[in-house]
């Protein structure tokens, strides 16, 4: 009797394993990014460490969505974007990629760290990942009207990017485009990557906000 009640709740154990594999949720492969230079608001938060942050910037963002959303700094992303970026994520939530998760990114504020870059010339603009995907990077800068002060918006972005590339070279860790300078830019801007996986294969799209000052 023993060995027939031992097999019977074996069995039920292992119905209700396969039940509960049923009902969690598929999420994407553990594969994603951010830019890391110039870098992007999350990633410099990551960097700073989520539960002692150094700058203002990153206690307010850690403060209005908590600090475990940083340590997921290279899932700032869409799973079904496919390419339709500007449907899918509204004005005012550029950063968190309109994801409540992410809120904190998306703080109007002068004070973000922003990393120097040249007036003219080329940069080489390294974006980190945790594994890599074919896909396509684009690069916009804000328009020469863009308030930090001010929640982000589609319209303060160039409408073309400055660097639009397939599969960028990889090297240390980190895709690598190396772009011209957009021309005319002075003072404090915003660079916006988008990086959407290779489409049809996947429609899953990464976001990421980097503070710049030419």
């Amino acid at each position: 009797m023993t060995t027939r009640r031992s097999t019977a709740r074996a069995a039920l154990v292992g119905i209700g394993m396969v039940a509960l594999s049923l009902l969690i949720p598929v999420t994407p492969a553990s594969a994603h990014g951010s830019m890391s230079n110039p870098t992007s608001r999350i990633y410099n938060c990551w960097r700073e460490n989520p539960e002692a942050p150094k700058t203002a910037a990153c206690k307010a963002a850690i403060a209005a969505g908590d600090s475990w959303p940083v340590y997921d700094w290279d899932e700032v992303n869409q799973p079904n974007a496919n390419g339709q970026h500007k449907k899918l994520i509204p004005d005012g939530k550029l950063c968190s990629a309109g994801r409540a998760k992410y809120q904190g990114f998306d703080l109007p504020r002068a004070d973000w760290v922003a990393t120097k870059l040249p007036t003219s010339g080329t940069f080489t603009f390294r974006y980190a990942y945790t594994a890599a995907h074919p896909g396509l990077w684009e690069l916009y800068v804000t328009n020469n009207s863009y308030d930090p002060t001010r929640l982000l918006r589609w319209s303060d972005l160039e409408p073309t990017p400055f660097y639009r590339q397939m599969n960028p070279p990889v090297s240390g860790g980190a895709y690598q485009m190396t772009a011209q300078i957009p021309a005319g830019k002075t003072g404090r801007h915003l660079i916006y990557a988008i990086w959407q996986r290779q489409l049809p294969d996947s429609g899953e799209a990464f976001y990421s906000c980097s503070d710049v000052t030419f």
